[in-house]
Order: structure tokens, then C-alpha cells, then sequence
């Protein structure tokens, strides 16, 4: 029951002291008192942009209040700056002061004018927001909806701060996703030369050992060819003369593969038997260089070769022979 009649005496001080005078000023024309507003919001947005700036300092009070009603009749409550409805009272209080008619009009329209500016909030047209509460400020600087205006101007900014920060936080991201990328790309890409370079470097080499190995190939069927002649010129002779051992057949060492990869060269001197029917036997290391590198492999060549045996007086006897073995790269 209390809370009803609460209401009740609410109810019956707001008839009393804002809807009623309301409904007065709208019948005393002549008085200069404002109707209440009618117009839509955007009647009003688009008055309040077509309304030129008037000239408040050189209007009396009755001109005052003429364009006050006019703009409260258009919502011009507060916008456009010096053609709107609250620079009109606060004029015509400044050239009267205590004038009823303004006074009571600033009061009566103090909410809808709060309306606007809350809306230029919202539009986030700071400038003109704070611009508007500042006037409203002039009209009523105690009212507490300042204190929510201001608020709220206050998060509105901070949230477009926030927004904007955000946005270039999410371009710089972005920028840098598109340099890693751009940076993997061009790694990706040397990568890909190196290896390309790779592939060619060991073909090229492989080509190489392959035209080595021919070449080496060639050089033993001329030195066979050589021997051979040399067997054919030794048969002319009388055989009774005596003669040295003769190479038929000779066997290339094979290149030792861990002096190939360390490009390796060197020699051995190698001693041997010819015994009387052209074969090798004893062949024994007398120098080498570098040591125990080459001298296996040239043992086992001089042991496969073949030779015409020494002859004396016609008669093939044994004889003792020393030969230097070359292992050069470039002859293999």
C-alpha cells in the first residue's frame, strides 16, 4: 500500500509540475513558450542539418523565444551549434535573467536534449557529444545525467581506442605472418638451388671418374700394343743372342679408393723374379712414398704380369727386374 501511494503522489507531482505546464505553455502562443516536440528523429536530424547558424547575440528575448519554440517544434534541442533550442533559452536568460518561460522550458526538455546527446554517443561524434553536454551542462550543471553522459562518453572512447588498437594489433600480426611466409618461401628456395647445385656438382664429377677411367683404359691397350711389338721385334733376333726379359702383359694397379677420395698420389719401387717362363714371382716393395699406401696394390699388378723370359745364349733363363709403379689421379 505504501508503495502505491508512493506512486499515486509521483505520479500526481509529475502532472502537476511538468505535464500540465507543458500543456499551458503550448496554449499561451503568445507567450513565446515552446510546444512540445512532434517531428520524427529524422525530421529533426535532417532540420538540424539544414538550419543555418543564427545570430543569438543580436535577438531580444522575444526573438529568442520565437526560435527557441521553433527549434524545440523541429528537435533542434541542441544541434546545430547556434541554431538550436537551448542556446535560445540560455540566450534569452542571459539578456533576462530568471525568465519563467526559459527557465521552465530548459527543465521540461532537459531529457529529450539528453536524448540527443546520448545519440551523438553513440554515433561516436565525440566532438559534438561532448559539445552538447557542455550545453546542457550551462542549462543544469547539477543534473546527475550529465554524470551518465560523461560516463558514457568516456567508454565510448575508450572503446574506440581499444578497437583501433585492436585493429592495428591484427595488421601487425598479419604483416609479420606475411613476412615469415614471404622469408620460408626464399629459404625454400635456396634450399632448393643448393640442391640443384648439388646434383650438378656430382654429376660433373662422376662424368670426370667416368672419362678418367676411359682414358686409363686406353693407355693399357697402347702399352700392350707396345709390348706386343716388342715380343714381334724380339723373335727376329738370333736365338742365340742374349736378351732381356721382355713385358707381354702388363696388369694397371687398381687406384687405391681411400687415396682417390683424399686425391692422394705417390709411387713404389718393386723388385721381382722373371723366372724362365715369363712369370713373376718375389715381388717385393724396395721404396715407396707415401708408406703403406700404394705398395699392396702395386705388388699384386707386378705379380699378374707376363713376360718374354731373359735368354741367354739362346736359352731362357731367370732374371731379376726393378720398376717403378706412378699412382697419378689424372692417369686413372
Amino acid at each position: 500500500m505504501a508503495v502505491v501511494v508512493v506512486l499515486a503522489l509521483l505520479a500526481a507531482g509529475a502532472w502537476l509540475l511538468i505535464i500540465k505546464p507543458h500543456r499551458d505553455m503550448v496554449a499561451q502562443d503568445a507567450s513565446g513558450r515552446p510546444s512540445a516536440p512532434a517531428a520524427s528523429s529524422s525530421t529533426a536530424a535532417k532540420a538540424a542539418v539544414a538550419a543555418p547558424p543564427a545570430n543569438v547575440a543580436a535577438m531580444d528575448v522575444n526573438q529568442l523565444l520565437s526560435e527557441a519554440r521553433r527549434a524545440m517544434n523541429e528537435q533542434r534541442y541542441l544541434a546545430p551549434a547556434s541554431n538550436n533550442a537551448f542556446e535560445f533559452y540560455l540566450g534569452a536568460l542571459q539578456k533576462q535573467p530568471g525568465n519563467s518561460v526559459a527557465v521552465d522550458a530548459l527543465r521540461e526538455t532537459f531529457p529529450f536534449a539528453a536524448n540527443s546527446a546520448e545519440s551523438a554517443i553513440n554515433a561516436r561524434d565525440f566532438n559534438e557529444a561532448q559539445r552538447q553536454i557542455d550545453l546542457l551542462a550551462k542549462a543544469d550543471p547539477a543534473n546527475y545525467t550529465l554524470t551518465i553522459l560523461r560516463s558514457k562518453l568516456d567508454a565510448q572512447r575508450k572503446l574506440l581506442d581499444k578497437e583501433q588498437q585492436q585493429a592495428l594489433d591484427q595488421q601487425h600480426q598479419q604483416q609479420l605472418a606475411a613476412q615469415r611466409s614471404a622469408e620460408e618461401k626464399a629459404a625454400a628456395e635456396r634450399l632448393a638451388e643448393q640442391q640443384r647445385s648439388s646434383a650438378a656438382a656430382a654429376q660433373q664429377a662422376e662424368a670426370q671418374r667416368t672419362e678418367q677411367a676411359r682414358l686409363a683404359q686406353q693407355r693399357q691397350q697402347q702399352q700392350a700394343q707396345q709390348a706386343a711389338a716388342a715380343v714381334v721385334a724380339s723373335n727376329t733376333q738370333g736365338a742365340s743372342s742374349n736378351t732381356d726379359a721382355i713385358l707381354i702383359r702388363m696388369v694397371q694397379p687398381r687406384y687405391p679408393t681411400q687415396a682417390r677420395r683424399a686425391n692422394q698420389e705417390g709411387w713404389v719401387d718393386v723388385q721381382y723374379t722373371v723366372d724362365a717362363e715369363g712369370n713373376v714371382s718375389n715381388a717385393h716393395v724396395v721404396a715407396s712414398q707415401p708408406r703403406h699406401i700404394f705398395e699392396r696394390e702395386a705388388t699384386d699388378a707386378v705379380e699378374r704380369w707376363k713376360f718374354k723370359p731373359a735368354t741367354r745364349d739362346g736359352t731362357p733363363v731367370a732374371s731379376t727386374r726393378q720398376q717403378r709403379i706412378q699412382f697419378q689421379l689424372n692417369a686413372q
